[in-house]
């Protein structure tokens, strides 16, 4: 059985901002607490989306965002406002093509909003 294909130019792109995971499960991607996402909430660095019960839910944009700090707090040893400042400066080489540090070429922040 072979499928279908798609019609030239039509292109399905993944919305990355529609909020879909919960706090919990959003927890258990990063396999970090409820509370620390909660905290980065607290200091602005991801505002998740609420239900009209206030529930919390996450965009993919939102995890892509927690996974690059979490990379550079554990993985660097930053702290939260450093890795926010950090991404910014990664967000501003790469637009104006300047080659990064070697030691931060592995960090993707393409899709990040902080």
């Amino acid at each position: 059985m072979t499928r279908a294909a798609a019609p030239q130019g039509a292109v399905k792109m993944l919305n990355l901002d529609k909020p879909l995971y919960t706090i919990g499960i959003t927890a258990e991607i990063l396999a970090t607490h409820t509370r620390t996402l909660m905290m980065y909430e607290h200091l602005g660095l991801v505002v998740p989306s609420r239900t009209a019960t206030n529930r919390r839910l996450y965009s993919q944009r939102d995890i892509i965002t927690l996974g690059a700090i979490q990379r550079l707090t554990r993985g660097y040893g930053l702290n939260l406002i450093s890795a926010r400042y950090l991404i910014l400066c990664l967000q501003l080489l790469d637009a104006h093509g300047v080659p990064r540090p070697a030691g931060l070429t592995d960090i993707d922040v393409e899709h990040v909003r902080v």
